[in-house]
């Protein structure tokens, strides 16, 4: 494994005065605090600061930017594997985080220290700040161009940026993109990015750039995505178009234009979704193959070794354990469809914590159905519901009704008892948010024993 590089600030980055020296919760705390509202969209205020900074935040290798409603994630870690097994020095940006704000960004494959980090947000505040003329900045704003700083500082030969909210105006979309790539397209946030697939889609294709490539990895786009890329003269690959998949119980090809792979193995990451995740990856790969040239082996091995925490992650055990963030409702479909996947279980037990603005009775009722026991889970952040109000929406819920509910102030209180609970044969799931399934990884991941095995 390469050694994450050692990050040197240029000579003119060089402060004026010497700040007292801040830690990472620190920093963070005060981030966290710099901005009336967390979420203040639009770039002018970021890219005012963006001019300020040494460079400029210009990248000097490839730039992957991608953008979707779900499968964001999993797309950037299969991208990641394969160019690593290829042999180049990859920079990866993902947000939120599960457990800590490291894994946010990751070079060579190994996520930055803290050091690196308070480095680059005394790079960003001294930007922000410069002449007396300060620019306010939201927490992921922030952070955001503190990363962005990390990896252009890095000497890296592609990165890899995932887009946190919508993309127009997403603090990513600073950098220009060398190929974006959109996943799913479905309803979410819609109070900043609207009420409509078409309009979510619009907000989305922002990442588009003229004349580079875009791949549309969901099979049903919607007709603004594909609008967008047209009116701007983007490059276009379109599931089912450009490029296919097929594939039985074993094995899955691939073809795109004027190349194909088959007798593939499914990727490593677990469920349906992400054959669709792992076909946009090699589209990206292709239109991108004059840059950034890969091997059919390197694709091999980096879509077997593969791995991100929280996506319908399966830990072993009695009872089993479920780890997904899904966390709106077209995720927690697709979860639905993983679980019903996995086979019979005498009892399944669901750990739940969600965020306020979500389509929660939605997401219940997708889940519902497979659910013998619930348990409910406060959240250490004032925009999530309480562990009562989601009682109260279960108990409202027609598909939810039937099964037991009760109420905890913290996701590892409700997976404890929902361990004690359980038998060895059943099943146990955690969903709703990143916060949720952080909430039980604070200590690694948990290994569940059965009650026979403890006596």
């Amino acid at each position: 494994m390469t050694t994450t590089p050692s990050l040197q600030p240029t000579a003119t980055a060089t402060p004026t005065e010497q700040q007292p020296t801040r830690s990472l919760q620190q920093w963070l705390d005060v981030i966290g605090a710099s901005h009336p509202v967390a979420i203040d969209m639009g770039l002018d205020r970021v890219k005012e600061v963006v001019t300020r900074i040494p460079g400029h935040l210009v990248m000097s290798c490839p730039v992957i930017t991608v953008a979707g409603t779900n499968g964001k994630g999993s797309t950037c870690a299969m991208l990641e594997a394969v160019l690593m097994q290829s042999g180049y020095k990859t920079g990866v940006y993902t947000s939120p985080h599960l457990v800590q704000f490291e894994e946010r960004c990751r070079l060579f494959e190994e996520h930055v220290t803290p050091e690196q980090l308070c480095q680059a947000f005394e790079v960003v505040e001294r930007a922000r700040v410069l002449d007396g003329q300060a620019i306010s900045l939201t927490y992921f704003e922030f952070t955001t161009l503190a990363i962005l700083w990390l990896l252009q500082q890095a000497k890296l030969d592609v990165v890899i940026l995932e887009v946190g909210l919508g993309g127009r105006l997403d603090a990513v979309n600073v950098i220009d993109t060398d190929c974006a790539i959109i996943t799913s397209v479905d309803i979410d946030h819609t109070e900043f990015l609207g009420t409509t697939r078409e309009a979510i889609g619009f907000e989305k294709a922002g990442i588009m750039r003229q004349g580079k490539p875009v791949i549309v990895s969901d099979p049903v786009p919607p007709q603004s995505v594909v609008d967008h890329a047209t009116a701007i003269g983007a490059d276009t690959w379109l599931l089912g178009r450009d490029f296919n998949v097929s594939g039985d119980k074993q094995q899955w090809g691939w073809a795109g234009r004027g190349r194909r792979y088959s007798g593939l193995a499914y990727p490593a990451l677990r469920g349906a979704n992400q054959l669709l995740n792992a076909a946009g990856v090699l589209a990206a790969l292709e239109a991108l193959r004059p840059q950034l040239p890969v091997s059919a082996q390197s694709i091999r091995a980096g879509l077997s070794l593969v791995e991100l925490p929280g996506r319908f992650q399966i830990v072993p055990g009695e009872p089993t354990l479920v780890l997904d963030v899904a966390h709106n409702p077209h995720a927690a479909a697709t979860l639905t469809a993983n679980l019903d996947a996995m086979g019979y279980y005498p009892g399944t037990h669901a750990v739940f914590g969600c965020m306020a603005d979500k389509d929660v009775a939605k997401m219940l009722a997708t889940v519902g159905p497979l659910v013998d026991h619930w348990y409910f889970t406060d959240l250490p952040l004032p925009r999530a519901l309480g562990s009562a109000q989601l009682q109260a929406l279960a108990q409202a819920t027609a598909e939810t009704q039937k099964a037991s509910a009760l109420c905890f102030t913290s996701p590892q209180l409700a997976l404890d008892a929902a361990v004690a609970k359980a038998s060895p044969t059943d099943r146990i799931i955690v969903f709703g948010s990143f916060f949720t399934v952080g909430g039980v990884l604070t200590k690694g991941i948990p290994r569940l024993e059965a009650k026979h095995l403890k006596a």
